[in-house]
């Protein structure tokens, strides 16, 4: 297993979770199966080790891979995926880039974003699972860039760097009627302020086109 990536993944208990869409005011409820989540972002180290190349921005090997797009993420997951015999969860067609992807598969994924919030909050009940200070780089104490992983408090599931550092890519499409292929990344970066660094709020954009250097992503699996 590289880099024994499964040791460094959380067990997640199943539950409910409640989302809210601030433009366009909707609300809906997701039941979340038990998963795995890896208990801190990519690192360069791993992205490197995977994909041999860094794309990052700001260089470290703990510091969390970036400037990264959806594309990228999902190649990661794959790649890794075969590399440790197991089934890859993302279909890629060639000919338009649609992503598709089999539930049923063995490998890494990225979270989805109800599985992502479900997993931030760790049965706490607010914007964040504690004083951001504490849990998370942001504009106010980055030094304008990412740093390295798991220096800040975890949650109450023994997940780092949920909020802060980096945002993080999630599998869903946002809205396929207004925005086609976008998808939704969450958790906020070092660049922004405290009103953006919360789990509850919600970003997109373009999957083969967008990257950006305080974007990353964390990797999950079925149990």
């Amino acid at each position: 297993m590289k880099s024994n990536v499964l040791e460094q993944m959380v067990e997640i208990p199943g539950g409910k979770i409640a989302l809210r869409d601030d433009r366009t005011k909707e609300k809906w409820t997701v039941s979340i199966q038990p998963f795995l989540l890896l208990k801190f972002p990519v690192t360069q180290d791993l992205y490197v080790e995977v994909i041999h190349h860094n794309p990052s921005t700001y260089i470290g090997s703990s510091h969390p891979v970036e400037t990264v797009t959806f594309k990228d993420a999902v190649i990661f997951c794959n790649t890794l995926s075969s590399q440790n015999q197991l089934t890859p969860y993302y279909k890629i067609k060639a000919e338009n880039e649609e992503i598709t992807y089999d539930v049923t598969a063995t490998g890494f994924r990225l979270p989805t974003e109800a599985e992502w919030e479900y997993a931030c909050k760790a049965g706490t009940t607010g914007v964040r699972y504690g004083d951001l200070e504490s849990i998370a780089w942001y504009k106010n104490n980055s030094d304008h860039k990412t740093q390295n992983v798991g220096q800040k408090a975890p949650n109450p599931w023994g997940l780092y760097d949920m909020l802060g550092n980096v945002w993080e890519w999630c599998s869903d499409l946002y809205d396929t009627e207004v925005y086609g292929s976008y998808r939704i990344f969450r958790g906020g970066g070092f660049y922004d302020t405290e009103r953006s660094v919360m789990a509850t709020t919600r970003r997109r954009s373009h999957p083969s086109k967008f990257k950006i250097d305080d974007l990353g992503f964390r990797i999950a699996k079925n149990k």
